[in-house]
């Protein structure tokens, strides 16, 4: 590394310098950095900019056995109760998530549009006597011509005691026409509906009740020669009192599994099955992904604890970390202002901030000082970032974030992220 030339110890200070202090920080580091390190500028490592996060998951998200669903039925047959089944998150989460997507269809992808590996499109007028089931359809099919490189599958909806199908039917034979390769399953759904008055909660799956076999036969009829499958379920909510809560979810599974190609099939097993494995594997996906910007804020965190400015390093670092966090936000969805950004980089943190004091007090040590400020600044900034991929993570799967989960985390890569960086030098 050679030695900067002797031209001027400072930077010039800009008026923006001489009346925001820390903006004069900011240069003066600025400066500095490009005198020792000129073949690495601060502005190469912070430029992490929304080309490069849509380009990274582009990528991957080409990568994923996505599967579409098309869910086609009026509303208040269970459509968005499918979604809470197969996704395990909330209902108001469902709610939240599905988007305007044309004039009669709205869709939500979990668990992110940009790591999609459900996408459900709901149709919304279907039942509405003022909406034109012509239109409804067009738009369905305008939809299903475009090749998404996806697995698609059509899922009808039915409550077990509504007869008026015509329109369902109709739109059911259209679509079959015109897009035979694309698989239809029919859901058959608030089977309690019909339960004798008896009867309080659900029998053994599958129900052996005649009021409940006969409508069932009549509907399984009706549609026949346009359906490639038929499962009864009845998904409720917990304050509903029944138990199970998804009442035939492994059917539906099954039934999805068997009409889906075989990546798509697992990845739905997993999704159901193996819940908490599934949710793992999703975020360490979303982690990988993270990671190719919390390793440029850890670059750009130790710089600038490397310059002997005892607590004045503070106020940046600080801000550069927000600014990461909100980056990670975005990233699992989770659009953030600045100051919400902080408010959860503190949360997470815990009793990391208390050692943060340690470290700007031990840059008094002379020579040693520095080299351990910046490992450490690095790979707290990088144990940040992975217990914000987790706080995150929770938050797309519907769960409420787990405090030792999150410190768990952030304590490994810590330990691992501080030894790696000060063994190099520089954490590249």
């Amino acid at each position: 590394m050679g030695h900067p030339k002797k031209t001027s110890s400072h930077p010039p200070q800009s008026s923006e310098s001489k009346s925001n202090p820390l903006a004069g920080l900011w240069h003066q580091v600025t400066h500095q950095v490009g005198q020792l390190r000129p073949t690495r500028q601060i502005s190469r490592w912070f430029n992490v900019d929304d080309e490069k996060i849509a380009e990274i998951l582009a990528a991957v998200r080409q990568q994923l056995p996505t599967t579409e669903a098309l869910l086609i039925g009026k509303p208040q047959t269970g459509k968005s109760s499918i979604v809470r089944g197969l996704t395990g998150v909330s209902a108001d989460i469902v709610g939240q998530g599905f988007k305007p997507h044309t004039r009669n269809t709205q869709r939500y992808a979990y668990p992110s549009e940009d790591l999609p590996l459900l996408i459900f499109t709901d149709t919304v007028g279907l039942g509405d006597v003022t909406q034109s089931t012509d239109s409804i359809v067009a738009e369905l099919v305008q939809d299903l011509q475009v090749s998404s490189g996806k697995a698609r599958i059509l899922i009808l909806t039915v409550k077990i005691s509504d007869f008026a199908l015509d329109s369902l039917r109709h739109i059911a034979q259209d679509l079959r026409q015109q897009f035979p390769a694309i698989p239809c399953l029919l859901a058959v759904t608030a089977v309690h509906e019909v339960y004798p008055p008896s009867l309080h909660n659900h029998p053994p799956y599958p129900p052996d009740i005649e009021t409940v076999s006969r409508p069932f036969q009549v509907i399984q009829d009706s549609f026949k020669d346009l359906v490639d499958g038929t499962v009864l379920i009845d998904f409720t909510l917990e304050e509903d009192g029944f138990d199970p809560v998804f009442y035939g979810l492994e059917s539906l599974r099954d039934a999805l599994a068997d009409l889906l190609p075989e990546a798509e099939a697992q990845a739905l097993y997993q999704l159901l099955d193996e819940q908490d494995d599934a949710s793992e594997q999703l975020g360490n996906l979303y982690r990988d992904v993270g990671r190719h910007y919390i390793s440029a804020f850890a670059v750009m965190a130790a710089t600038l604890a490397a310059v002997p400015l005892p607590f004045a390093t503070m106020p940046v670092l600080t801000a550069l970390q927000v600014s990461m966090v909100g980056l990670l936000g975005k990233l699992y969805g989770q659009i953030l202002t600045p100051s919400q950004a902080g408010g959860v980089a503190s949360a997470i943190a815990g009793g990391f901030f208390a050692q943060a004091i340690g470290r700007e007090l031990i840059k008094f040590i002379p020579g040693l000082g520095s080299v351990i400020a910046a490992s450490w600044a690095a790979a707290y900034t990088w144990a940040l970032g992975e217990g914000a991929c987790v706080y995150f993570g929770d938050l797309m799967g519907g769960k409420k974030p787990d405090p030792q989960k999150i410190q768990a985390a952030m304590k490994d890569a810590f330990s691992t992220a501080k030894a790696r960086f000060k063994d190099e030098g520089r954490p590249i």
